[in-house]
């Protein structure tokens, strides 16, 4: 299964649109995944248009047009538990803060967990510690929190450059690429 990873697109507030490469990504996926800023309603229908399937979150810029997105997500795609939030806060504690929203929201999963979030533009691809007591008895997380980040679609600012991330995910494998333009 082959799944885009898209943020903080910020249309039109720091974009004028979504790039050409990008959206054929989202076109040719078979899931999709926007970590929220889409910083428009137009932006979030032309992303929900692109994608076969979609799975989404509310950022701190969609409140202006009164996203009625979730602030957490997740979506179970070929034996891998995917949970989404944005990540929204200060950047001193934000790999931490969002591992604690992923094992919160994984529960007691068997399945193998992965945490997208966006908020700070910049790519992550990382496993962090568990935040959680009994992180010994919580299997998916005896060695950490694996912890995704696409930085900005568009390359709004503060980002220095457009990327997203394609994952192929197979029998709860996960391999990510980083694409950028």
């Amino acid at each position: 299964m082959r799944i885009a990873v898209c943020a903080d697109t910020h249309v039109p507030s720091r974009a004028d649109g979504i790039p050409e490469w990008v959206r054929e990504e989202l076109r040719s996926a078979d899931h999709v995944v926007h970590a929220g800023d889409f910083d428009s309603p137009e932006a979030y229908d032309e992303v929900a248009d692109l994608a076969p399937e979609l799975t989404a979150v509310r950022g701190n810029m969609d409140s202006e047009f009164d996203a009625d997105l979730p602030e957490t997500a997740t979506v179970e795609l070929d034996g891998v538990l995917f949970v989404v939030t944005h990540g929204t806060g200060p950047a001193e504690d934000y790999r931490e803060r969002v591992a604690g929203i992923v094992e919160e929201a994984a529960g007691e999963t068997e399945l193998s967990v992965v945490g997208v979030s966006g908020h700070t533009h910049q790519v992550l691809d990382e496993t962090v510690p568990a935040t959680g007591p009994d992180t010994e008895r919580q299997t998916p997380f005896a060695d950490g929190v694996r912890l995704l980040n696409p930085g900005s679609a568009t390359g709004a600012d503060p980002a220095t450059r457009t990327t997203m991330l394609v994952l192929d995910v197979e029998d709860g494998a996960v391999d990510v690429r980083l694409v950028e333009r």
